[in-house]
């Protein structure tokens, strides 16, 4: 299932979620080489998360096979800032663009309840603490840990919280078939954080997806929510939704 867009308006143009799928592709284009090699494996090495190598249980000089023709070699002295630095790297072309859509999705709404200041900072704080809960899931891990998905995740679960019963349009695909569905969001992001949960206890911490920073993020989200958005504006935009269900706005 992939969520195409909401009934939601927005009070005011999303600047800081603009900003930053921005600054994402930015990443992918000048840092990451749009996936080639060797910018891709390079950043992924020198500028993603891994987990033993930032708390030091992986020595200094061990290695990491990324492809056939790269290794990854830990240095302690890097890794303070990668927690920061995964979140705008990703892994290819579709990593990348599903991230942003689900940011853009979800984000503009959620950035309507806060400012855009704030809600940069609240983006933040989601993806550290999606980077530390996929840490303390496999604190030894040698895996780097690339993508936005984490802070997303944050995104998301402040959405279910501000927005539980905005409907959600979405795209089911059953190989050949392919379907339209709308469906509450609580409902659609309540099945995805099941499927995350599911999906980390199958991986044990390991795999090509860090459900549990997913996880981590979106229960993050789902309680920072309380402490970064702006009741006032909150009202403003649950009125603005009234106003639009009244008047039939939200099929156009």
């Amino acid at each position: 299932m992939f969520p195409y867009r909401d009934d939601n308006p927005t009070l005011a143009t999303p600047f800081a979620t603009l900003l930053l799928i921005g600054a994402n592709v930015v990443f992918w284009i000048f840092v990451q080489g749009m996936g080639a090699e060797p910018n891709l494996s390079k950043s992924v090495c020198e500028l993603g998360l891994i987990p033993g190598e930032f708390l030091g249980r992986l020595p200094d000089g061990f290695t990491v096979p990324l492809s056939d023709t790269s290794v990854c070699v830990m240095s302690g002295d890097r890794s303070w800032f990668t927690p920061l630095s995964s979140m705008f790297l990703h892994g290819g072309w579709f990593h990348l663009i599903g991230n942003m859509w689900f940011l853009w999705v979800f984000g503009n709404n959620v950035e309507d309840s806060m400012g855009h200041a704030r809600y940069l900072f609240f983006y933040i704080l989601c993806g550290l603490a999606a980077a530390a809960a996929q840490t303390l899931v496999n604190p030894s891990s040698a895996v780097p840990m690339v993508g936005a998905s984490g802070a997303i995740s944050g995104v998301m679960g402040a959405y279910v919280v501000l927005y539980p019963k905005v409907r959600v349009h979405m795209l089911v695909i059953l190989g050949i078939f392919i379907t339209r569905i709308v469906v509450p969001a609580y409902l659609m992001l309540g099945y995805w954080f099941l499927l995350q949960l599911v999906g980390g206890g199958l991986a044990q911490g390991e795999g090509g997806v860090a459900f549990w920073a997913h996880a981590g993020g979106f229960i993050a989200g789902a309680i920072l929510i309380y402490m970064f958005r702006n009741p006032e504006l909150v009202a403003k935009h649950r009125a603005l939704s009234r106003t639009v269900d009244t008047l039939g706005y939200r099929e156009r």
